[in-house]
């Protein structure tokens, strides 16, 4: 496997950041997950992502189409099982429900577009943004558009091969994998001082 001298990490990176694999970041394989362009055994992938999420001010999840709508067998208890997450990491979410391109009508507080990601977070505050049940084309890019212009920490929870674009990804996530993370983020919440509603309401204040 190349080793990569690139890390994926929060920007403003510039207004055109290079796709990371065209600088040597590679896909993990089944059992691994990308930390910031490094390939980490999975488990430990679970650990910083769950102490990303209780420690954010603003985390939002950002579920797409294949959660929201219930187009398959499996999709509904996806989706209960993001949501279980969710609430374990005292998240919210904003959808990504419509891919058409809506630009310059996008209300960014009531949806993420993927042609203009950026402006919903600025516009939310945004910390850390999860992306799940997006397709993986327009999560690849929606993930650059944000790590070009804003400096929100991303994780993508990909139910294909994963994103490299994401500051951190996991992949092949199904059910199974979605509790196993909600179980690490109950475990370190319970030995972790709670997050406080005067930090998120200063984040959030306009």
């Amino acid at each position: 496997m190349a080793v990569s001298e690139y890390r994926v990490r929060p920007g403003p990176e510039g207004y055109l950041p290079p796709a990371a694999a065209s600088m040597g970041v590679e896909l993990p394989q089944r059992g691994e997950a990308l930390v910031e362009g490094r390939v980490v055994p999975e488990e430990e992938a679970f650990q910083i992502i769950a102490k990303k999420l209780l420690t954010a001010r603003n985390p939002v999840f950002f579920p797409g189409p294949t959660i929201l709508w219930a187009w398959k067998d499996g999709a509904a208890e996806k989706a209960r099982a993001v949501l279980k997450l969710m609430e374990a990491a005292g998240a919210r979410a904003i959808p990504m429900p419509d891919y058409r391109p809506k630009y310059p009508m996008i209300n960014p507080a009531v949806e993420i577009n993927p042609n203009h990601p950026n402006l919903t977070i600025w516009h939310n505050r945004i910390d850390v943004g999860v992306f799940v049940g997006v397709h993986c084309h327009y999560a690849n890019m929606a993930l650059k558009i944000v790590r070009g212009g804003t400096d929100c920490y991303t994780i993508g929870l990909c139910g294909e091969m994963g994103h490299e674009d994401a500051m951190i990804t996991l992949r092949d996530v199904d059910v199974a994998k979605l509790e196993r993370l909600t179980e690490v983020v109950k475990t370190l919440a319970a030995a972790s001082p709670p997050r406080t509603e005067a930090a998120s309401r200063a984040l959030t204040a306009g």
